[in-house]
């Protein structure tokens, strides 16, 4: 595994073509899983934990890496399944997520592999783990996993989603009571943040469960108001997302007539790591990273009262 991520940083131009790179790990078992390599610091042979009093029974200690104390969830047990024994075979991928750091214990880890966005599907309905999941590829015949993350760190350390009481109070959507805010994110978790820290500005709200699924809804909303931007007033989107990424989404914004005045605001986990020369390349009006509900209500006020050009 030395060296398995050493050219992470340039990866990136996959960014913006609608392409990703997947880690591919398991758990316990035969199923094999995958994340975004983008996210991704550092793999490694699961060093000494440390345990910790009153940690989330998920947790199962505290491991001490490159003068970083790290919190390490066990993956299999987050998703209802069995706790990895064998900690001497066992790996911890380490990934940013939301403005802060976390390892993930896993059984092992195999290759990187790379993909379209459109070949990564929303998960198929009944499967065992479905409430864990974002989406489901496939990989040699072979169904590959995709995790909610958000969701498994929520349920650790649940995220206030409130927008504060100061914030709110200056908060006002004067003169644009008539307009909605559309929301794409994969994540049933970030969706409900989203949308919760964004009543505070007492508009209607729609969600979108991926990119393409925004793409087609907003062009239908444009064909009945004849510019997208006489019912929509902003568009909050994640960037990682199953058959149309956030950048993607983005770009086909700007480059159709009906859409193009629409102002968009890029919301992501991918914190710390982002290619600013790419939000920039393909339109986006803002980057806010995942989550502060006071940051993304400012701004998605800001540019719902920025007059579009």
């Amino acid at each position: 595994m030395s060296g398995i991520l050493d050219s992470v940083n340039q990866r990136t131009q996959l960014v913006g073509q609608n392409r990703l790179e997947l880690l591919l790990f398991r758990l316990n078992g035969r199923q094999r899983f995958g994340i975004n390599v983008f996210k991704v610091r550092e793999v490694l042979q699961c060093p000494k934990l440390t345990s910790i009093p009153k940690l989330n029974s998920l947790v199962r200690g505290v491991a001490h890496i490159r003068g970083q104390t790290i919190s390490v969830i066990d993956l299999s047990m987050a998703t209802g399944g069995k706790r990895i024994e064998d900690l001497s075979s066992a790996f911890i991928v380490i990934a940013e997520y939301n403005r802060s750091v976390q390892g993930f214990l896993v059984g092992s880890v195999e290759r990187i592999i790379n993909t379209n966005w459109d070949a990564i599907m929303p998960p198929p309905q009944g499967t065992g783990r479905a409430s864990y999941l974002t989406a489901v590829t496939e990989v040699e015949n072979e169904l590959i996993e995709i995790l909610d993350v958000e969701k498994i760190l929520n349920e650790i350390s649940p995220l206030n989603a409130e927008v504060s009481e100061g914030v709110a109070a200056g908060l006002t959507t004067d003169g644009h009571e008539d307009k909605i805010i559309f929301i794409a994110d994969d994540s049933s978790v970030a969706r409900s943040q989203v949308k919760k820290a964004l009543t505070s500005l007492g508009l209607e709200i729609e969600v979108a469960k991926n990119g393409l699924e925004a793409l087609k809804r907003l062009k239908q909303i444009a064909e009945e108001y004849g510019d997208v931007t006489n019912r929509v007033g902003v568009l909050v989107s994640d960037i990682e997302m199953p058959e149309m990424d956030g950048y993607t989404l983005t770009a086909e914004i700007k480059n159709t007539p009906e859409l193009q005045k629409l102002h968009v605001v890029l919301h992501t986990s991918l914190s710390g790591v982002f290619n600013q020369a790419m939000v920039q390349k393909v339109g986006a009006d803002d980057f806010i990273a995942k989550f502060h509900p006071d940051e993304l209500a400012t701004a998605v006020q800001k540019w719902l009262q920025t007059e579009c050009e």
